[in-house]
């Protein structure tokens, strides 16, 4: 059964990043769209301009503060529940910018697939969260978050006793 369960982390994992591969190809195709052909004074009316004078019209991956993207955006602990709930907020999060967006751009062209892969990110936020469920059903719910299960037999740390009547 473990293995099973393993197989389909491993499987939806790679599902995902296909996913998000495609989502980055999209929000590129946009940013592409809306500024070929750009004249000069358009992109200092627009205050592009910074950013054309390190990339041109060329796409580079950065944060809208202009922050660039790098292998820092991705959380691991090699813990599956911690793991799973780095998901879980990345889906969130990335909810929440195109949200934001969606409040800020009234250009169909660009709002129609921003509200699509709005809508991935809810779906991908739940298939975590079945991801987290399956996990958790398959542990020792008294012990989800006392020990790493992946490399722990038992916890490094001995609980703390309750103080009430706790049932053992």
């Amino acid at each position: 059964m473990f293995f099973y369960v393993v197989f389909c982390q491993i499987y939806h994992f790679h599902h995902l990043c296909s996913n998000e591969l495609a989502h980055m190809e999209m929000i590129s195709t946009i940013v592409y769209q809306l500024t070929k052909g750009l004249s000069p004074e358009e992109i200092k009316a627009s205050g592009f301009d910074k950013y054309y004078v390190d990339h041109t019209l060329a796409l580079w991956p950065q944060a809208a503060g202009g922050i660039p993207f790098n292998a820092c955006e991705f959380q691991s602990k090699g813990d599956a529940i911690t793991d799973l709930f780095e998901d879980l907020a990345a889906e969130q999060k990335a909810r929440t910018t195109y949200d934001n967006i969606l409040r800020l751009v009234k250009d169909p062209e660009v709002c129609d697939p921003i509200r699509f892969l709005r809508q991935r990110e809810v779906v991908h936020f739940q298939r975590f969260g079945e991801a987290l469920r399956i996990v958790q059903d398959h542990l020792d719910s008294r012990n989800f978050y006392a020990f790493n299960p992946e490399f722990d037999a038992k916890s490094p740390v001995e609980p703390v006793p309750c103080a009430r009547n706790c049932q053992k």
